[in-house]
């Protein structure tokens, strides 16, 4: 048994963004965090192997520094990383991202109980659409909004959150479950672990590696696979500096209403 965990690289946007001429991020000139929902995705992972004793394979499209996030991911307790770097795949949007993905996740190798894992959506685009995509062209079953996940054999029993209440899924493994904040609190990196993490292996899977799947072709990856197009793309200007009125009395309500007023506000 296996879990296979999608993980992104995003920019850390309490930091400067930087966009490249073409409407893409610059993400080698920012800062950068690993995906909050895709480390909920990985602690799932986790407390299965703390049960099963399954094999966590962590998994990430990007440049390639992005090998230091895996070992994060290695340092919490996953098993090993696959990084997914070549030229061609630059620019991809969801839909040439999920080519990738699911052609790389094929190359792992999907077996009749593994768990395909990753986090509901990213903070850079937020459209909750590449796990979606990687389980339809995987051609296997996909629980999304994960707040709670049980696991009894080869059959999976998801609670999912709604806007307006849960909904309690089954589906037979393999399969593939989008997480949600609520669904754990992800755990720290351990001291052994930190020390451990470069004895474990990082592959590399680029271009010449997955070219002959079937999901893997020139126009179907990369900036010119991508059938999103960016319009523009830039950092919002700075607000300015918040005032404060102190009091609750007559004559503050009475300033805070002439400066509403003079803002044309009200």
């Amino acid at each position: 048994m296996k879990a296979i965990v999608c993980v992104k690289q995003v920019p850390d946007t309490s930091g400067k963004v930087a966009v490249n001429p073409d409407g893409t991020l610059n993400r080698a000139s920012m800062a950068t965090i690993i995906n909050p929902d895709d480390k909920n995705a990985v602690e799932a992972a986790l407390a299965l192997k703390d049960t099963t004793g399954c094999e966590v394979v962590v998994v990430t499209m990007g440049p390639p520094p992005a090998e230091g996030m895996l070992r994060e991911l290695l340092a919490m307790g996953a098993d090993r990383g696959v990084l997914v770097s070549s030229r061609e795949f630059g620019g991809s949007d969801t839909f040439a991202t999920s080519q990738i993905l699911a052609a790389t996740v094929k190359k792992i190798g999907v077996g009749e109980g593994d768990i395909v894992f990753c986090g509901r959506q990213a903070i850079d685009g937020d459209t909750a659409q590449v796990g979606s995509q990687i389980a339809e062209k995987l051609d296997i079953p996909q629980i999304s909004y994960a707040a709670d996940i049980k696991i009894e054999g080869n059959k999976v029993t998801v609670k999912r959150m709604l806007e307006d209440g849960y909904m309690t899924i089954e589906a037979p493994t393999p399969c593939l479950v989008t997480c949600i904040k609520e669904l754990n609190e992800p755990r720290y990196m351990s001291v052994g672990g930190i020390f451990d993490c470069y004895q474990k292996p990082v592959e590399l899977y680029d271009y010449n590696t997955l070219k002959d799947d079937p999901l893997i072709e020139v126009d179907t990856i990369g900036l010119k696979g991508s059938p999103t197009n960016v319009f523009k793309s830039f950092t919002p200007p700075q607000k300015g500096q918040g005032r404060m009125l102190e009091g609750a009395d007559k004559n503050t309500a009475a300033e805070l209403a002439a400066e509403l007023l003079k803002k044309h506000i009200i």
